[in-house]
């Protein structure tokens, strides 16, 4: 089982407009409401990827009560702490003439140290039930940067895998507890070497290092050139085909989806990354956030190329 951790879960409503003007009044054409948060999506793609999945993390009030049933109606076992207010919103507007998406983003509800110490007993409970532990995105206010190091050392001492998707210091915090795979993009592994890195050679350099710093597993997205790779083995990029991206808001989780299956099911590293590739691009050929067909997973996984570098 993966047990995936949302500390800061949303409603991720999604409008469609033409020709978003700022300043102005925009009629939508279309809106959709799903249950979102990073570690969300990472449930309810590695549900449809054939995991069994459990979602932990805070929620609150009438939109978390949604929360949870939205994502129990996608198969998704769920076990959250439940925090007095309101779990956030999130807005994606997609302009259908200028091709363009603009995000809002709040905050997130104040969790108290009763609260937080409720979910770190909650948490230990849960980790004999799992194999894998996936912790995802942003935290909520209240709760510190030593929360995800926290988590990790935790999960480690229970010998489950662990996967850290995050930003800023929190970022930074995670990996000095050496998580088994950490997800950077380019300015996130910047901040982690303290490199520029302005060239491939500095970036595959960077990324050497800190995999080498005790992570298992160093993954850097490319964007529409695939991503990096780094392991003990080596240096590997995966090379996806061209697609027609609809809404690539939510890729990067069905990546972290697929890694998670992949730890789960013991695949060799190379293998892990073309499963994890072929989610996120399938994610990106559909609409809505955090999800993907899984036939447009399975016809692309053959056409994601690997390279050793």
């Amino acid at each position: 089982m993966i047990l995936t951790v949302t500390l800061n879960a949303a409603i991720d409503k999604r409008y469609v407009v033409e020709n978003y003007e700022v300043g102005e009044v925009n009629r939508v054409k279309e809106c959709a409401y799903v249950a979102g948060g990073k570690g969300l999506n990472v449930s309810k793609t590695a549900t449809i990827a054939g995991a069994e999945v459990l979602a932990t993390g805070f929620v609150g009030g009438h939109a978390g009560e949604y929360i949870i049933e939205a994502v129990e109606k996608q198969g998704v076992a769920t076990d959250f702490v439940r925090v007095k207010g309101e779990s956030r919103s999130c807005i994606n507007i997609f302009d259908t003439v200028n091709r363009t998406q603009t995000e809002f983003l709040e905050p997130g509800v104040v969790v108290s140290e009763e609260e937080q110490r409720a979910f770190y007993l909650k948490f230990d409970a849960l980790l004999p039930k799992c194999d894998v532990v996936a912790m995802s995105g942003s935290v909520p206010k209240g709760i510190g940067t030593d929360c995800y190091p926290k988590l990790v050392e935790m999960a480690k001492r229970a010998g489950k895998k662990v996967i850290v998707d995050t930003s800023g210091a929190l970022l930074t915090e995670a990996v000095k507890a050496k998580p088994h795979m950490v997800k950077p993009n380019i300015d996130e592994i910047r901040l982690l070497t303290g490199k520029k890195i302005s060239d491939r050679a500095e970036l595959i350099d960077a990324g050497i290092a800190l995999q080498h710093r005790g992570i298992e597993r160093v993954v850097i997205s490319l964007g529409a050139d695939g991503s990096l790779m780094f392991v003990e083995e080596g240096v590997y990029q995966a090379i996806v085909p061209k697609i027609d991206a609809v809404n690539t808001v939510g890729c990067g989780d069905c990546m972290t989806a697929g890694f998670a299956v992949g730890f789960e099911r013991n695949m060799k590293p190379e293998e892990a990354l073309r499963f994890a590739s072929a989610a996120s691009a399938a994610s990106a050929m559909c609409e809505e956030t955090g999800y993907f067909e899984r036939a447009d997973m399975e016809a692309l996984y053959d056409r994601i190329e690997i390279r050793r570098l």
